[in-house]
């Protein structure tokens, strides 16, 4: 049977293969990623690129990729005007939070997130979002983005039961292993890719104190380009 395979990007960016085949780009900060290989550096295709928050280290090369691959670009819907109004992106879907769209045979759900977003401009990019993606034949993933814990985070687990969590645990900017930690508690999710982390230097938190913070959850600490299959 055909699994989903979630790749690591290094920092806060992933990909992921469905079993049927679509690839999908979660805050696609490629160019300017110190930890994202060289070899990744342009995608041959991309399906979709889903969005959680407007900073430039998850906005990252979205504008010029969705021109270059004619890929649907999803956004919390103050970035999606954004996209497509001032920088001529046509294929976008604007979902604000608790809201769903489908594409590429995925549902996307936008949750709530504690954070902020501009881009490099420090225009208004909308609020922070995380994302649910249920995968048709596949597992659902909950992608937090940038985010402290939040106690809503039990609400995701009841309405969503995310099979993995994407995790950041850097600190400073965003949780740290310890928040992390009881994020997955009130998840309930057994499975955790950690992220966020060692890209720049306030960025201290690693995956070994997250594992040892929350022993019971299997802790997926990839290197930038290696993949899980799910």
């Amino acid at each position: 049977m055909p699994e989903t395979t979630l790749t690591f990007l290094g920092h806060a960016t992933f990909r992921f293969d469905t079993p049927a085949g679509k690839r999908i780009y979660i805050d696609p900060f490629l160019n300017g990623n110190p930890k994202c290989p060289e070899s990744e550096l342009e995608p041959e295709r991309i399906d979709v690129i889903a969005l959680t928050h407007g900073h430039g280290d998850h906005l990252g090369d979205t504008v010029e990729l969705a021109k270059k691959h004619g890929c649907t670009v999803i956004a919390p819907v103050e970035m999606a005007d954004w996209l497509q109004g001032k920088q001529g992106i046509e294929n976008v879907l604007d979902p604000n939070k608790g809201g769903t769209v489908e594409a590429a045979g995925v549902k996307f759900t936008l949750t709530n997130a504690h954070h902020s977003s501009s881009n490099n401009d420090l225009e208004y990019m909308g609020e922070p979002v995380g994302i649910v993606a249920t995968i048709e034949n596949g597992p659902k993933l909950y992608f937090a983005g940038d985010t402290c814990v939040f106690g809503d985070m039990q609400i995701i687990r009841r309405l969503y039961e995310p099979d993995v969590a994407i995790l950041p645990i850097g600190g400073h900017y965003t949780m740290d292993p310890r928040e992390a930690a009881l994020a997955l508690e009130f998840l309930g999710t057994k499975r955790c890719v950690p992220c966020h982390y060692g890209t720049f230097p306030p960025l201290v938190g690693t995956p070994a104190q997250l594992r040892e913070l929350a022993p019971d959850v299997q802790v997926d600490d990839l290197e930038p380009g290696e993949s899980l299959t799910l």
